[in-house]
């Protein structure tokens, strides 16, 4: 099992030496990779909990951002060049790019760039978004309807700008004849893409087959929901032969270790997974990589848990949990 850090760009305060402390830690304990949040505004509507749509258009989350409008966060895509030049050994990433909020011919060759940028260092998440408000704000509303179609197109543009020396593309969203993008990435055939789909695993299945995705990224998921999912795309992608062997299968999960035992009942998405004694974290995790996930994104929390506590708490888990889950 790889351990990754999902950087806590989006929480009410963070600072760039907050970053940076994490990002170096990361690289001191030889972790897999460093990933940024995806997150272009806060609407004021999330404040009384009135958005249109519950946190990620899950059930179990309200209308309603865990992070206030007035927060000082930082975006999670420019930071991708930081991290680039900030490290030698981790791969970045952006866990999950809204394609929609981004020219696909744009974010392609950015994208080879930063690439380029890290040595062939980069892993590209993408992903359809899911607030109409934040579509608004990114000029982005015509694409609502239509967003699962943008991804599509977005993956063929990106494969096929980072495969070509030049390239062309006639569709929904990009209409464009042969052009050059500048270097191809360093990443042969490209970056590696994950996808996060939270909603339907055949539509992943599908995605992940047809483009020969390298991984699938979840949010929160218990041991049992991480199995529902593994199950479900691994069916999917037997029908069109292909094996979830060859997947890197992920997820997003709030970590914390506390003094004491805490209540770990599953509550799907709001459950504490990884938030709990060195014990329970010990056993959940071993319950993972029984289940079949590669790679924990290891998420601090978005309030009342300084970066100090989780600079110690990554060194526990490194030093002392993950022995334990390796001899298991």
């Amino acid at each position: 099992m790889k351990l990754a850090l999902y950087l806590p760009n989006f929480r009410n305060h963070v600072t760039v030496q907050e970053l940076a402390d994490l990002t170096d830690l990361a690289e001191e304990l030889e972790l897999d990779s460093v990933w940024t949040l995806d997150r272009v505004v806060v609407p004021e509507a999330s404040d009384r909990g009135e958005l249109q749509y519950s946190f990620g258009m899950m059930k179990e989350f309200p209308t309603q951002l865990p992070v206030q409008s007035n927060g000082k966060w930082f975006q999670g895509w420019p930071l991708l060049p930081w991290l680039a030049a900030r490290t030698q050994k981790v791969r970045i990433g952006m866990s999950i790019t809204d394609t929609p909020y981004r020219s696909p011919g744009v974010f392609a060759a950015e994208c080879a760039t930063i690439d380029h940028l890290s040595g062939g260092r980069l892993n590209v998440g993408v992903g359809a978004g899911w607030m109409p408000e934040e579509f608004a704000a990114a000029s982005a509303t015509h694409i609502f309807p239509r967003r699962h179609a943008h991804v599509r197109e977005t993956i063929e543009i990106c494969q096929g700008i980072w495969g070509n020396e030049t390239f062309e593309y006639h569709g929904e969203f990009a209409d464009f004849d042969p052009c050059g993008f500048g270097h191809q990435p360093v990443q042969k055939p490209g970056p590696p893409i994950y996808f996060s789909g939270l909603r339907d695993p055949k539509r992943s299945a599908q995605r992940v087959a047809k483009y020969g995705l390298a991984g699938w990224i979840g949010i929160q998921d218990t041991p049992r929901e991480f199995t529902e999912w593994r199950t479900a795309i691994a069916g999917e992608l037997e029908a069109l032969g292909k094996s979830i062997d060859d997947l890197d299968m992920c997820s997003m999960i709030w970590f914390t270790i506390t003094d004491e035992d805490v209540d770990q009942t599953d509550n799907g998405k709001a459950s504490n997974i990884l938030v709990g004694s060195e014990r329970q974290i010990t056993d959940m995790l071993k319950r993972y990589q029984e289940a079949g996930m590669t790679m924990p994104l290891l998420w601090p929390p978005f309030a009342d848990v300084p970066v100090s506590k989780t600079l110690d708490d990554l060194k526990r888990l490194k030093n002392d949990i993950m022995p334990k889950v390796e001899a298991a």
